[in-house]
């Protein structure tokens, strides 16, 4: 019998966290069958939750950063983050195929014990130009992306560094750690794999008021999602589903 994904969602909003869910389906070629949806602004993690049933883990983004003082974090951000964090101690000792979008990054660098901050790095919301690393080109994750591509991204914080054991396989200008793998199929991205253009306008027009940027700037924003040519990172999704599932 074939397993199904376990995604965990983070985004309070109901309009951003269904978008995000149907991307991540359609850009990985998943059916809602095989797939277990748990919004954590939600619920929590069932107890007797056994990742075994599923073929991997994929963690969507949210308005929440790990580096952010513990008073500085809502309730719900801050049960979501421990309740993420507490899975990731079996995802790595048993090297269970994952795949954190954006918000999973830091969760890994912070349970790897990496530097996590707003010091550097971060990246207002836009198009980014990222590249393969070596080691990038030779992971069967990004199998048949090109060198160079471009991928929407938007982010307070970053990795400051790559934490210790961490292959780094993409790189940008303003922010160079875009993707790591830890092990051989634990993986993470600042970017966003499963945004494309309309769902960047989503995100845009529900996150205007949080500090991502100036509100004034949302319209021409919306105009540059718009021209955006961003198709690459989708096939990141769909290389963890065909290479897990």
């Amino acid at each position: 019998m074939t397993k199904p994904f376990l995604i965990l969602q983070l985004r309070p909003e109901d309009e951003a966290a269904d978008d995000e869910f149907a991307a991540i389906l359609r850009k990985g070629g998943l059916s809602s069958d095989r797939a277990r949806r748990i919004r954590l602004d939600q619920t929590s993690l069932p107890g007797d939750l056994d990742l075994a049933d599923f073929a991997g883990v994929i963690v969507g983004g949210g308005p929440g950063c790990v580096s952010d003082a513990p008073a500085d974090k809502s309730p719900v951000e801050a049960r979501i983050e421990a309740e993420v964090l507490s899975l990731m101690p079996r995802i790595t000792r048993g090297d269970v195929p994952f795949l954190g979008c954006c918000y999973g990054i830091g969760i890994l660098g912070k349970h790897l014990g990496g530097d996590v901050g707003k010091a550097a790095h971060g990246e207002p919301v836009g198009t980014s130009a990222c590249r393969l690393t070596p080691d990038g080109a030779r992971d069967p994750l990004l199998a048949g992306l090109p060198g160079e591509f471009d991928a929407f991204v938007g982010h307070k914080e970053a990795l400051q560094a790559l934490p210790e054991d961490c292959v780094h396989l993409v790189a940008s200008a303003p922010c160079p750690f875009q993707m790591v793998r830890y092990g051989r199929n634990v993986y993470a991205t600042q970017f966003h794999p499963e945004a494309d253009s309309d769902g960047f306008e989503t995100r845009i027009r529900i996150y205007r008021h949080r500090g991502y940027f100036p509100p004034e700037t949302a319209d021409s924003l919306v105009r540059m999602c718009r021209a955006a040519e961003v198709f690459a990172p989708e096939m990141i999704l769909r290389n963890f589903v065909a290479r897990y599932g």
